[in-house]
């Protein structure tokens, strides 16, 4: 064998950080041992795995078909390593989930995981839905716990459990208490909606794409909370997870506001890399996501300890 895991591994530092430097810090080696190592790897075989586009390494066709196949390799090094060292863990994971379900869900599942697997190295980036596919394509991350569905044919998609949206609103605004509401009066309100490119912003307009009138959007966040926050005080309405709406829905402070025009339901769906080698880490934590919420027709069916 003719190349080293260590080669590898950088090989897909770089890739992936798209700089030498970048993926010398996130490898803990000097910047020259990184480039070495990646230039001796090409020089072995006489090839060229990346050009250089302006300040940025991006992979050219034959580093495109290697970058999935050293992935796995890893992967599969790293199990072996921690059976050799006769430990429990199940290796590292590195897990990507969207707003709702990594403030909701995510958290939970990953302190169950390291209780059952005390051994076990989990890191979770919470980010929006366009965000994590992205980096599940380029394999910055091993899974994806996203809202809606993903179409790239690079990726695989599993549906996990219903979640459905809710139109919402501060208990003292004016449409509070209707039992009727045209799509037409929600639309003319001040909206406080999640920024471009997030799941559940995807879904309402989705939702509403059929009417010629679009949102008047008074305000843009990126945090389900900060959105909370903000109808609660009146800023104007908000749309969100009713997963995430059911603690206040109970206290009062926010109240639903009918929406049957509205399409609102979606799915919460696992993604991974459809050269992705399931390491027994992912098929645990893909199981104990099952196992989290089996019975539950959709997401705020899930039994979760109460927000005080």
């Amino acid at each position: 064998m003719h190349y080293t895991l260590r080669q590898l591994e950088v090989f897909v530092a770089v890739a992936q950080h798209e700089s030498v430097s970048h993926a010398a810090r996130a490898l803990a080696m000097s910047q020259s041992a990184t480039s070495t190592a990646l230039a001796e790897l090409e020089r072995q075989f006489d090839c060229q795995l990346l050009d250089r586009i302006g300040k940025r390494l991006k992979l050219n066709a034959l580093g495109f078909q290697l970058l999935p196949k050293a992935v796995a390799l890893l992967d599969r090094g790293e199990e072996i390593e921690e059976l050799l060292r006769g430990q429990q863990g199940v290796g590292s994971l590195d897990v990507g989930a969207t707003l709702t379900i990594g403030n909701y869900l995510a958290t939970l599942l990953i302190s169950d995981f390291m209780q059952r697997h005390p051994g076990s190295r989990v890191r979770l980036a919470v980010r929006n839905t366009r965000h994590i596919i992205e980096s599940v394509r380029q394999h910055s991350l091993d899974l994806g716990l996203i809202e809606g569905q993903c179409d790239d044919e690079m990726i695989i998609s599993q549906p996990w459990v219903e979640d459905e949206l809710c139109v919402f609103c501060s208990p003292r605004h004016p449409l509070a208490g209707r039992e009727h509401l045209e799509l037409e009066q929600l639309l003319r309100e001040d909206w406080i909606m999640r920024e471009e490119g997030s799941g559940t912003r995807m879904t309402l307009e989705h939702a509403a794409r059929h009417r010629r009138s679009r949102f008047n959007t008074l305000l843009e966040l990126e945090h389900t909370e900060g959105i909370k926050r903000a109808v609660e005080s009146g800023l104007g309405i908000g749309c969100v997870s009713r997963l995430a709406l059911r603690d206040a829905f109970r206290r009062g402070s926010l109240v639903p506001l009918p929406t049957p025009e509205l399409d609102l339901k979606r799915q919460f769906t696992f993604i991974w890399h459809r050269h992705k080698y399931l390491t027994t880490g992912i098929r645990e934590f893909l199981r104990l996501c099952r196992e989290m919420t089996a019975g539950a027709k959709r997401s705020d069916d899930i039994s979760l300890p109460p927000i005080p």
